[in-house]
């Protein structure tokens, strides 16, 4: 399963209850509409709107300098 790193775009409700602010950085599992976020182990449904990829700072193999 791929996993990459994101930024939430709006407050979103936890499975825990717990409600995480605009701008907390998510583990993303999954493509499509929706995907799986963890913080801490706590679950998060997420909309492809409520969500950015984080930007990464190693290049992909092959891209150019």
């Amino acid at each position: 399963m791929v996993e990459r790193l994101g930024t939430l775009l709006v407050p979103i409700p936890g499975l825990s209850g717990t409600t995480y602010p605009a701008g907390t950085q998510v583990v993303v599992r999954g493509q499509g509409a929706t995907v799986d976020a963890f913080v801490n182990g706590d679950w998060l449904p997420l909309a492809w709107w409520e969500f950015a990829p984080f930007p990464s700072t190693t290049r992909e193999p092959g891209w150019a300098r």
